[in-house]
């Protein structure tokens, strides 16, 4: 093509493209990933913190309610079920503990892909409890796969204890 200043010619293309790329800089600067994995963090262990505290009733004492949830109305829908959670007293312990121990460890960015795969697992079951919370289940879901693939960011203790380590 010929030059702009010699022929009076304008790139519409070019010139329109110019605030939409000012846009996008501008965007992924108030979006920058850190800030981005640090909010992950905190949207994905706030639900399973709450949970987790209503099954406590002080330390180390699960309530009778999240008890009696994993043995009477938590069912697990799989093919030819839904079939009662085994070892329901144990199934309450574990999800309690991990509902409090796993959001903590996200907030700080500690262990943080390891946090993010057990929150998966429990989306994953709590999906097979309680169908139709789908959507939700697939917010949780993706926020916990993308911690997984992408880690804590470098606003987390994870990143602290690399750079100390180097």
């Amino acid at each position: 093509m010929a030059d702009t200043q010699d022929t009076g010619y304008v790139d519409r293309k070019r010139t329109a493209s110019v605030p939409v790329e000012r846009m996008n800089v501008l965007i992924s600067k108030i979006a920058a990933p850190s800030l981005t994995q640090f909010v992950l963090r905190l949207g994905l262990a706030v639900p399973f913190w709450r949970s987790g505290v209503k099954k406590w009733d002080g330390l180390f004492q699960l309530n009778d309610t999240a008890i009696y949830l994993f043995a009477e109305e938590f069912k697990l829908h799989l093919p030819g079920g839904p079939y009662g959670f085994p070892a329901p007293g144990l199934m309450a312990f574990l999800a309690g503990s991990a509902e409090i121990l796993l959001p903590i460890l996200l907030v700080l960015g500690l262990a943080t892909r390891f946090a993010a795969l057990g929150l998966f697992v429990i989306t994953i079951l709590v999906q097979l409890t309680v169908p139709s919370g789908w959507p939700l289940h697939l917010t949780w879901a993706a926020m916990a796969l993308a911690l997984m693939a992408w880690g804590p960011g470098r606003l987390s203790l994870d990143h602290l204890l690399a750079r100390l380590a180097k």
